[in-house]
């Protein structure tokens, strides 16, 4: 019998040698009852496939979203997948036979009624299995990216956990071409991955390539204006207003830093921060009215702190990220050089902040600070940005909350902000509430002892003390012992006779061209209502012209308690 006669009566009959077929797939976690649960369509018509998510629409989606469709053509030992933006549409290609995946024939099975082949292979360390059977006369499979195995597959499964099923195979009157002749603008693989990606993540500028440095800045006074960048304190610091999206809490916040020097040869304490100003008074007013308008504490010896903590009615800076230059990465890099080193030409810097994300959306005051004394100081960049947990937009509401309690990081250091030396002979401590109706009730903390001498704090481990309702109940040494391994940092760092940089040295809870972690202390066992929370340092004492002091900021979180708790 002839090949044109075959068409034919395939044709007349509903013969499968040529297709012309839906197939569903349903893939889930074995025993993992609030596992993931999707299913993908698969059209097949001579040859050729269209693979689709299916049941899974997006009613309301995030910015960025798309569904990938890919296409395969058997004759053509091809495989597209198409991302169809509102504004343009890209593809990648590559060879079914191309696909270096080696499997191995494990035997005949019988799987969801069909007898089927047995595939087996290893993938980054995870266990693959297929079942491929040749009795429906075409080939399909939801999975092109593990090439071609002949039949249809019936079954792909992850480490004996993540199974793929065949639910439903039906006829299917197609019309046309499955594969789009025009299928948009062309790329490679991980460059339309990387496409995709940077389409669903939200990169929100702040500041870029701003100069921090010691000039002379006229003072500024009134109103700051939006998405302006203006310098302060000598030029020291500086602040910019922005509107900030609201956006769905399945978003990770992170803020991602780039610093260089521009002339500055020394590591230096930096921290980024958002001014609060819900309350009457805010450390705004010291920005714009001077240093005096900010409420003071003052210590056991006389010694004035200006806006370190939380009062009824004005409340500290929120730290976002502590973070430190290098010895001159950038500036300085061709003025020393070591064998087997090559320096860095910026410091980089990212960490996470989603738990302050109520801190970060709407009119928001965001500073960036950076201690020196240069003419040339630092060339700063700073990024916000958000990682989508989810597909779907959600207007719901916002439950984390943040309250500041105290910032002894004097970012005002250059019109005359006091270091946090009150430890020497003092406390720090603090008043707050717990609402009623709240969970994952936590303390944010940051900590760093300064101090640049062999007795000064900073490379002496101290103890710090957390009493809450006057009773000690945690205790924290900041100490990082890692620092050597940021020497490519650190082109001008002293190089002393043992081979041992000053970069290298452990420290009170940083490292020269590093961020300092928060740790997070559990106050879940507080009941609703006022509490105090009292800070305790062992302060070293003055040597000659130095001194020993403390940078410490702590932020009050906590989430409303769903609705449907209580």
């Amino acid at each position: 019998m002839n090949k044109i006669l075959l068409f034919i009566l395939a044709i007349l009959f509903g013969g499968t040698a040529f297709g012309q077929h839906a197939l569903t797939y349903h893939s889930y976690a074995k025993d993992v009852k609030d596992g993931d649960t999707t299913y993908i369509s698969v059209m097949e018509n001579h040859g050729c496939l269209k693979v689709s998510n299916l049941g899974n629409e997006v009613k309301t989606p995030i910015p960025g979203y798309v569904e990938s469709v890919t296409y395969v053509s058997y004759g053509e030992d091809s495989v597209y997948t198409v991302l169809q933006y509102p504004d343009a549409s890209y593809y990648s290609a590559y060879a079914f036979t191309d696909n270096d995946i080696s499997f191995s024939e494990e035997g005949k099975e019988k799987v969801l009624g069909y007898p089927c082949t047995k595939y087996k292979t290893s993938i980054n360390s995870n266990t693959i299995e297929v079942w491929m059977t040749d009795k429906l006369g075409f080939e399909a499979t939801p999975k092109p990216g593990l090439g071609r195995l002949n039949g249809v597959m019936v079954r792909c499964m992850r480490n004996g956990i993540y199974v793929t099923d065949l639910k439903t195979v039906k006829k299917n009157k197609v019309k046309g071409n499955l594969i789009p002749e025009d299928k948009g603008e062309r790329m490679t693989f991980r460059e339309l991955s990387q496409l995709r990606k940077d389409k669903l993540v939200m990169r929100i500028p702040v500041f870029k390539d701003e100069q921090i440095h010691f000039a002379d800045y006229e003072s500024f006074v009134g109103e700051i204006p939006f998405d302006t960048t203006i310098h302060f304190s000598h030029g020291t610091l500086i602040v910019k207003r922005m509107n900030l999206p609201q956006l769905p809490e399945h978003y990770q916040l992170f803020a991602e830093l780039h610093q260089h020097s521009n002339g500055d040869a020394y590591d230096r304490t930096a921290s980024i921060f958002v001014i609060p100003t819900e309350k009457a008074k805010s450390f705004r007013d010291g920005l714009t009215q001077g240093i005096e308008a900010l409420p003071v504490f003052v210590d056991h010896d006389g010694k004035e702190y200006q806006g370190i903590k939380a009062e009824k009615d004005y409340l500290p800076p929120v730290e976002l990220v502590r973070f430190f230059t290098s010895f001159g990465a950038g500036h300085f890099n061709d003025k020393v050089q070591i064998d087997g080193l090559k320096w860095t030409d910026e410091n980089y810097y990212k960490q996470e902040v989603s738990e302050l994300r109520d801190r970060l959306q709407g009119d928001v005051l965001i500073g960036a600070f950076i201690g020196n004394y240069d003419k040339g100081g630092h060339i700063f960049s700073l990024d916000l940005l958000a990682y989508p947990g989810d597909y779907e937009w959600d207007e719901t509401p916002c439950r984390q909350h943040s309250v500041p309690l105290f910032n002894t990081c004097n970012v005002m250091e250059m019109s005359g902000q006091n270091y946090g030396r009150l430890f020497a002979t003092d406390s720090l401590e603090v008043t707050f509430d717990i609402p009623k109706d709240v969970e994952n009730v936590r303390l944010r903390y940051i900590s760093t002892g300064h101090g640049g001498w062999g007795g000064g704090d900073e490379f002496n481990p101290k103890e710090n003390a957390i009493f809450i309702d006057g009773i000690k109940t945690f205790t924290h040494t900041p100490w990082r012992c890692d620092c050597a391994t940021f020497r490519d940092q650190n082109p001008v760092s002293g190089n002393f006779w043992n081979g041992v940089s000053s970069s290298d040295y452990s420290r009170s809870g940083w490292c020269p061209g590093t961020a300092t972690n928060p740790v997070y202390f559990d106050l879940n066992h507080l009941k609703p209502g006022k509490h105090t929370l009292r800070i305790a340092i062992p302060q070293g004492q003055d040597e000659g012209g130095s001194f020993s002091h403390w940078m410490v900021s702590g932020v009050l979180l906590y989430q409303n308690r769903p609705k449907s708790d209580y």
